[in-house]
């Protein structure tokens, strides 16, 4: 098999905000793609053109153009999409449970429909971040028992993780490097070819599967302490007196340092759930990647007991909280802080209300979440206002709609602490009290 020439024909299973992305760019090369979702309304909308991810900047007019060039269509039917191609790539979530264990109930299901499916000669690349050594010993083992082909002579493995930041995602797939690696050097070499036709990117080539897998969690890992460091060291410059803000920006003048910012908690679907990749599978929990996972943690507690020191006991306050997704300018709320912040504050009797410029009123209580516009009439009588999600909409807000509020807690360092003051509320920031 010969990628960089034969007629290609790729599945991509998972169309999420990546998934999708990777498929559009990939067909724009006029290679076939067949996207695969359980949604049928995402395939509805994806096979009439139409892209369901907004604020990926170039995606919906990628997946208009493929269309019209019928070279991306999808399915809801895994096997028969398989069965079709050459390549499959697969880019469905794992993430963990409440207690932390890794939930592998999407991409397992998606394993068994390839096992089922899958013909001779075909490369399966796991771009889903896992754990170190899951896509040897759990997929590809599933694989060979249940289409009864070898890996690495009978069928390609390989793994390659996504790497991307959203709102940014095209751009990515240009820029940064893919690091490759396979079950043999066959499956590796195979991937390195397909990706550089099919993305016409670097590529970083590693010694195996597991080499890239551990790389790809490693770099979350690395975000993830460096924010508790960031975190731990705020919270010690507030018993200190002086700005943690301040303090970066001048440690970070020297070349070795690179100090990442603090704030109210680490959310979303990649830092605050990659370190247990590794913490559940034979990395110490007495070492700094669990400690590190429990300051960040911590924050949200931190910040509300910060909030109590000012104004006394929260029973009863309305308390309206900026921003349900994990972080700025994305529509995506796995492990938001909102969410830990509203059981929090339910839990001392507050009256909690939260806006997002990116969700509707329905989407957010069915969370069980009270929501509120910033037009609402309750908007002056809040009594403490949290920014948790930085979001471009919030940049000039109207700090004087609030009346009533006694505590601004910046949770993200955003805001500027006199413009604040000036409307009499007392400005609270991670580290810079």
């Amino acid at each position: 098999m010969n990628l960089e020439k034969d007629n290609l024909k790729v599945t991509v299973i998972g169309l999420g905000k990546i998934g999708l992305t990777i498929a559009s760019v990939i067909a724009e090369k006029g290679i076939i793609v067949y996207g695969v979702d359980k949604n049928p309304d995402v395939v509805e909308q994806v096979n009439k053109g139409i892209c369901h991810i907004k604020g990926e900047p170039g995606l919906e007019e990628l997946v208009k153009a493929n269309q019209i060039a019928q070279v991306l269509t999808s399915t809801t039917n895994t096997k028969e999409a398989v069965s079709n191609s050459n390549v499959v790539i697969v880019i469905v979530p794992v993430l963990i449970t409440s207690d932390n264990q890794v939930d592998y109930q999407y991409i397992d299901e998606a394993v068994n429909q390839i096992g089922q499916s899958i013909k001779k000669d075909t490369l399966v690349i796991f771009e889903t971040t896992l754990p170190t050594g899951d896509t040897r010993n759990r997929f590809g083992s599933s694989i060979e028992k249940l289409s009864g082909l070898k890996m690495g002579t009978e069928f390609y493995l390989a793994y390659s993780p996504e790497r991307v930041y959203s709102n940014r995602i095209i751009k990515n797939l240009k820029d940064y490097p893919k690091v490759v690696g396979g079950v043999n050097e066959k499956s590796k070499d195979l991937a390195v070819s397909f990706y550089r036709r099919a993305l016409k990117c670097e590529v970083i080539e590693m010694s195996s599967t597991e080499a890239a897998e551990f790389a790809k969690v490693a770099e979350s890992v690395y975000r993830d302490v460096n924010i508790a460091l960031a975190n731990e060291l705020s919270v010690y410059a507030n018993q200190k007196g002086v700005n943690i803000l301040e303090i970066i920006k001048a440690s970070n003048s020297q070349p070795f340092s690179h100090i990442h910012n603090p704030g109210i908690g680490v959310g979303g679907h990649c830092i605050p759930i990659y370190p247990y990749f590794f913490l559940n599978n034979g990395l110490s929990t007495d070492g700094l990647v669990h400690k590190a996972r429990e300051i960040n943690d911590s924050m949200a507690v931190y910040s509300v007991d910060m909030i109590e020191k000012e104004v006394g006991k929260l029973d009863s306050m309305n308390i309206l909280i900026l921003g349900l997704s994990f972080r700025e300018n994305v529509k995506e709320h796995t492990k938001s802080i909102t969410i830990r912040l509203n059981e929090i504050l339910n839990e001392k009797n507050a009256n909690v209300f939260v806006n997002d410029p990116y969700y509707s009123p329905k989407e957010v209580e069915d969370m069980d979440i009270k929501y509120i516009s910033l037009q609402d009439k309750l908007v002056p009588d809040m009594d403490i206002v949290i920014l948790q999600a930085n979001h471009s909409e919030y940049e000039n807000l109207n700090l004087s709609m609030f009346n009533n509020c006694k505590v601004f807690l910046d949770g993200r360092n955003a805001f500027n602490r006199n413009e604040v003051e000036e409307q009499g509320i007392k400005y609270i920031g991670i580290g810079a009290t």
